[in-house]
């Protein structure tokens, strides 16, 4: 290591270490290809086919929709965003519009993964019910308990360092995501090779879907929570030897395995479970188990189990890792909580934010066992992650516009073309989802709408709303533990 090289990783370091401390994590740097791979592992996984599935062909389309309304613009958006200004959405919005906006934005990006980890981890119990005992799949104790054990095992290893997470969750895409997925992709095409019938319609007719009604649409929000997430690791632009061009194509590919990982085994199990005993949790392991014992290979059912838990996880430990420290290192500089949550342990992460958000998500996850239905609970808590990070989407459009027209000669690394019709199809695409999200679902038209109305709303206005706007007027001065400026002395 050079003398310059000694220089920055010392200043990096105390921008990161806490003012009581004298221990920091030494740097380190990640290739282009490993942020792409926990990029896709944070957006795409096998969790979200069910869904779906249940469309049929129609898939297709309610997948490409939402990647050419939210997708694309969002990860062309953030690329020139991440290339020109390092440091996440807080930066980002902070610069272009506020930094109390900034602060928003950054806390609802935190905050969704409250509700997002008890959903992601229903689907692991439900999974792993599939190696032990199928019948566990709708018992919301054992779900509930998953939960619980599983999250609390994840704070554990984030809070050894970026390293440990980065070689995870890249290993558990592959053998969790990319593996499994082109298992039931050949499996799904033997099956039709040797005649059998698709459960769905394959025909051109059913390409498009059929309009039942603004309740028929609401699972096509599902798809934007499912695209979310390809901004999260701007937060590791500062770890790559190139941001400017590594960020960008790391983008580029993740995009590009995302479709692929979404569209492709929702197919293959509409081929092979029928859309009316498609479990919204458990489908996956449904196709996998119907085409497992329709081979005579039933005993593959408990390994692939194991293998889509290992990707579930992967996925977790990045959103572990990714959101809770970008709200660190701003609430360091600007003072926006308590000193107590800003503490670092010896590998330099953040234990006290964690471990906080840990005893949340444990309340949480006991709706699963105060709900009868796993999978009306799991619907609530995506429909309700939903909500608080379209929020982060809406603020993240309209700062990218105001900082094109503030510093359109400011350096960056990758120029979004036509970014203004980007940013206005990305806004508009996130205003009618936020509103669909508030509409229930087809097959909760006999539930108590009012009811469905207090939590997704409740849920998003205290979690996404009012927490940060109360935090934002009771900061102190004394709350602020590192400078302002990159490389400033600590005060």
């Amino acid at each position: 290591m050079t003398a310059a090289d000694s220089s920055r990783a010392q200043t990096r370091s105390s921008e990161l270490a806490p003012a009581t401390s004298k221990v920091a994590a030494p740097p380190s740097t990640i290739s282009w290809v490993t942020l792409a791979l926990m990029t896709t592992s944070s957006v795409a996984s096998l969790r979200s086919a069910p869904t779906m599935a249940i469309y049929g062909l129609t898939c297709v389309f309610f997948y490409v929709i939402p990647a050419v309304c939210f997708l694309l613009p969002t990860a062309l958006v953030s690329a020139e965003l991440a290339s020109g200004w390092a440091g996440g959405v807080y930066r980002w919005v902070g610069e272009g519009l506020s930094k109390p906006l900034g602060f928003l934005a950054v806390w609802c990006q935190f905050a969704m993964t409250i509700f997002y980890y008890p959903s992601l981890l229903a689907y692991v119990a439900s999974t792993f019910a599939y190696v032990i005992d199928p019948r566990l799949a709708s018992n919301g104790l054992y779900t509930a308990m998953v939960i619980i054990i599983l999250f609390w095992t994840g704070v554990y290893i984030s809070a050894r360092g970026t390293k440990a997470v980065a070689g995870l969750s890249s290993a558990g895409l592959v053998i969790g995501t990319l593996i499994p997925g082109a298992l039931l992709v050949l499996l799904g095409l033997i099956f039709l090779g040797q005649g059998n019938a698709s459960a769905a319609p394959m025909t051109a007719d059913h390409l498009l879907p059929q309009w039942t009604g603004l309740a028929s649409l609401v699972l096509i929000v599902n798809n934007f929570l499912a695209y979310s997430g390809m901004e999260m690791n701007a937060v590791h632009v500062s770890s790559l030897r190139k941001p400017a061009t590594e960020f960008p194509r790391a983008m580029f590919v993740s995009c590009g395995l995302v479709l692929v990982i979404f569209i492709v085994p929702a197919l293959v199990i509409s081929w092979v479970v029928p859309a009316g005993n498609l479990s919204l949790t458990a489908g996956v392991m449904q196709a996998f188990d119907g085409f497992f014992s329709h081979f005579g290979i039933g005993f593959m059912t408990p390994i692939l189990g194991v293998l889509l838990i290992a990707a579930a996880l992967g996925g977790m430990l990045t959103w572990l890792a990714g959101p809770s420290k970008g709200l660190l290192m701003i609430s360091r500089e600007n003072g926006y909580l308590p000193p107590f949550l800003q503490r670092l342990n010896k590998a330099g992460v953040q234990q006290n934010i964690l471990v906080t958000q840990g005893v949340v998500t444990t309340l949480i996850a006991l709706m699963y066992a105060l709900i009868p239905d796993v999978s009306s609970a799991y619907w609530i808590l995506s429909a309700i992650t939903t909500q608080v990070y379209l929020i982060v989407y809406l603020l993240m459009f309209v700062a990218a516009l105001r900082l094109r027209r503030r510093y359109p000669d400011h350096p960056r690394g990758f120029t979004a073309p036509a970014l203004k019709t980007l940013c206005t199809v990305g806004f508009a695409a996130s205003a009618a989802a936020m509103f669909i999200g508030f509409v229930p679902p087809s097959q909760f038209g006999d539930g108590n709408l009012m009811a469905y109305l207090a939590i997704v709303g409740g849920g998003m206005g205290v979690i996404g709303l009012l927490v940060p706007l109360l935090l934002l007027k009771f900061r102190r001065p004394a709350w602020q533990t590192a400078p302002t400026t990159a490389g400033g002395a600590e005060q």
